[in-house]
């Protein structure tokens, strides 16, 4: 299977200029627009980290980032939230500028980082808190969150009492319940067991789809990505491009992302990406 560049540019000039960027706000969800990201180091040398990424995911797609380690996947995910200004190039979040758009994207780390002397409902609170809403509104809606993925027998319990499946289940509702329209999953099933990792592949999945909500995941796992995503962008060593974009999709075809890895279909993609990954890791030297 051969994967494509999503977007190519001519004669040097984005294809997301003008009239086109216009017309594909309505499909997209992300545009990241030949995108560069430098920092300076100790000796004050510029080290290029991100050199011309360009990609374009629509609304309530689910797609993955995969590379190597250290080629800047962070970098771009800091750059989509805003935490980061790119260098150069340009990135649309629902269809605003980085720093102009407000609540469009959710981050759910590999680490669920719940407060241990907060109760689940008090944790699921916190960024309503910080929205500003009252405490009975933001109690009522972190309930109705609760009670929709039946986690509310657990609102008052702490989360020492839970297991790591289910604290990852209520960061991703305290992601869900801030209303984003993207969220962005940063390895969050990294630290679990193999099969809690498959259960909370398909439960995730399954929540994005119901809400109407753009994925994007950071993974190092290949068969991870293939299970869940519609799209996957593998990228390069640095300085990091895309090398290829893969329409994959196998969830969606066969209903689950447990499905998804028995489709006949798996192993190639598997191989197919992997050695991009291994061409990019050197393996060969």
């Amino acid at each position: 299977m051969n994967g494509s560049n999503t977007l190519k540019r001519e004669n040097n000039v984005s294809l997301y200029d003008v009239n086109i960027v216009n017309r594909i706000h309505d499909q997209s969800a992300i545009v990241v627009d030949n995108v560069t990201k430098s920092f300076i180091n100790a000796e004050g040398d510029a080290i290029q980290v991100l050199n011309g990424i360009t990609m374009d995911i629509r609304k309530q797609e689910f797609v993955s980032i995969v590379g190597p380690s250290g080629c800047g996947k962070s970098t771009i995910f800091n750059i989509i939230a805003g935490l980061l200004e790119p260098t150069t190039g340009k990135v649309l979040v629902g269809g605003d500028e980085i720093g102009k758009s407000t609540g469009h994207v959710g981050y759910m780390m590999q680490r669920d980082l719940l407060l241990p002397w907060r109760t689940v409902l008090d944790n699921v609170t916190i960024g309503l808190e910080v929205k500003g809403l009252g405490k009975k509104e933001r109690q009522e809606l972190a309930m109705t969150y609760l009670e929709r993925y039946s986690l509310d027998s657990f609102a008052k319990a702490y989360p020492s009492t839970l297991s790591g499946g289910m604290r990852q289940r209520v960061a991703l509702i305290r992601t869900l319940v801030t209303q984003p329209d993207i969220i962005l999953l940063d390895e969050p099933f990294s630290a679990l067991d193999y099969q809690t990792r498959l259960v909370l592949e398909d439960e995730i999945l399954s929540i994005l789809k119901d809400e109407g909500k753009t994925g994007v995941l950071i993974t190092h796992d290949i068969e991870e990505a293939i299970s869940v995503s519609d799209r996957i962008f593998v990228m390069s060593k640095r300085p990091t491009h895309v090398k290829k974009t893969y329409e994959v999709g196998l969830a969606a075809q066969r209903g689950s992302a447990m499905k998804a890895r028995s489709d006949e279909r798996f192993k190639q993609y598997f191989e197919d990406i992997w050695s991009e990954l291994d061409i990019q890791m050197g393996r060969s030297s």
